[in-house]
């Protein structure tokens, strides 16, 4: 018996390099300017400015982790706000899911980072080694020293585009001008430098290396899909009916118009498809969780068919329900019929709903913020004069970009004043003073007269507030009096 027949069945199979090759078209353009813009928008955002006034920075998109606050142009976010940012990853979330439902995996075949860095670095080999032909006759011929010179090259190249990339990560997080000097000159936080290397390293791995094996094994995006496609979808498929069977053209046929009806399909088997896919999948064989429907399979297939006098379409966008349609005589539904249906409306529907309601609490969202405690021991303190205090401590914010002050004061549970009670602040003439964003700690007493209701009775709800003098506008908190009854 050979050693082969003895060696155990292996789980996986051995990966087998994908050198796809170039292709234009419709599909194709579009992944270009999508490529153009997600990489613009990432390497650029850091750079763009935004006067907030002064003492606050004006970097537009910044997450100021050393002062807990996400800046995104005109909005600032603050660490209680973080339903704002809860919200926005729901929507994402819930956009995944519309997109999917009607187009299959557009967010894979277009936009997913690894896929457009994946392009990217496919781009650069192109450009350094060649096409699909001499890229594969480059790989498997011995070392020498022009493939060691290309192979240089190439890691070069996308070494240099992980470092951007790890780059433009750091500068979402402290001002991009001032960390690239410290950067430069050897003076920024070693975590700056830990997360480029990592990021670097990543994106060198990912894009270079892993490519559709990151989409294949690592992500479980392609799992999870099945849920959110039904026969309607329109994803990337082979018109079967329409294609077998498959034969080649023979030499006294100029193109397949040529051939007798029914003695064979429009499909001419010839692997255009599959040279130009970037998952190295077939999809004559049907729909597989490795297809990431990036189409540019149509653009390959409806070049064949151009040139062989066959109309477009072999490989289309299309639903399952069109195609048994299809081998039936009778027409697909129209592209609206697939998108506008039940499931796709629920997804835009709560994705709408929840984008309206983040836009009104932006706008409905106090421009301060009022906390307070009180202070337990004592609970009370009973004065000379027969009057009890109790003290709190407040805690204020102010969200605005210039100083603002503010009044404080106290009243019943729908903020009207309450006979015989006073408001003293500890330190301060009746107002207080706080910066732009920034929190103010005041120490705030609450007297009521000896022989008053508050003063006898338990446990009284009371409304603390502040009133900025500028604006009158006002933010208020509730809290509790406790008198001597306990």
């Amino acid at each position: 018996m050979s050693s082969v027949e003895n060696e155990p069945p292996r789980l996986y199979a051995a990966r087998e390099p994908i050198f796809p090759r170039r292709v234009s078209g419709t599909f194709r353009n579009l992944k270009w300017v999508l490529m153009a813009l997600t990489l613009g928008i990432y390497y650029i955002t850091p750079w763009i400015r935004w006067d907030r006034g002064p003492g606050l920075p004006d970097q537009a998109v910044l997450v100021d982790l050393a002062n807990r606050r996400f800046f995104f142009f005109w909005i600032e976010i603050w660490p209680h706000e973080f339903y704002f940012v809860a919200g926005l990853l729901i929507m994402a979330g819930l956009g995944l899911f519309l997109f999917t439902s009607a187009l299959g995996r557009v967010w894979c075949g277009y936009a997913c980072p690894q896929t457009v860095w994946t392009d990217l670095f496919i781009l650069v080999e192109r450009w350094v080694e060649g096409d699909r032909n001499a890229r594969i006759r480059l790989y498997n011929q011995p070392w020498d020293a022009r493939k060691a010179r290309l192979r240089v090259t190439k890691w070069t190249l996308w070494l240099l585009i992980g470092l951007l990339t790890g780059g433009a990560w750091v500068f979402y997080f402290a001002d991009a001008p001032t960390l690239l000097r410290d950067l430069v000159t050897g003076h920024a936080h070693p975590v700056a430098y830990t997360t480029i290397a990592i990021m670097t390293a990543t994106t060198f791995f990912f894009g270079g290396f892993a490519r559709e094996q990151i989409c294949i094994y690592a992500c479980p995006w392609p799992r999870i899909q099945g849920a959110m496609m039904d026969e309607d979808t329109l994803t990337v498929a082979y018109r079967e009916w329409r294609g077998e069977p498959r034969g080649k053209i023979r030499k006294d046929e100029r193109t397949k118009s040529d051939v007798p009806p029914g003695e064979k399909g429009d499909c001419i088997d010839c692997y255009a498809c599959v040279n130009v896919c970037p998952m190295g999948i077939d999809i004559r064989d049907g729909q597989q969780l490795e297809c990431i429907t990036c189409a540019l399979c149509i653009d390959a297939c409806d070049d064949i068919m151009a040139k062989i006098g066959k109309p477009r379409g072999l490989i289309d966008y299309m639903a399952l329900e069109d195609e048994s349609a299809e081998k039936t005589g009778h027409e697909g539904a129209s592209l609206w019929r697939h998108v506008l249906r039940p499931r796709t409306l629920l997804y835009f529907t709560l994705w709408g709903a929840i984008g309206v309601g983040l836009i009104v609490a932006l706008f409905m969202r106090s421009p301060y913020d009022l906390n307070v405690s009180p202070v337990r021991s004592p609970l009370f303190v009973t004065m000379s004069d027969g009057s009890i205090r109790n003290t709190y401590e407040m805690r204020l914010r102010n969200k605005q970009g210039e100083v603002k002050t503010f009044a404080i004061g106290a009243g019943d549970a729908n903020g009207a004043p309450i006979p015989g009670l006073a408001v003293t602040l500890e330190g301060e003439p009746g107002t207080v003073t706080v910066n732009q964003d920034a929190t103010f700690e005041q120490r705030v007493y609450l007297t009521a007269e000896p022989a008053s209701a508050l003063a006898t009775g338990g446990q009284t709800p009371v409304t603390m507030w502040i009133e900025d003098t500028t604006s009158h506008r006002r933010a208020t908190v509730g809290t509790v009096f406790h008198g001597t009854d306990r």
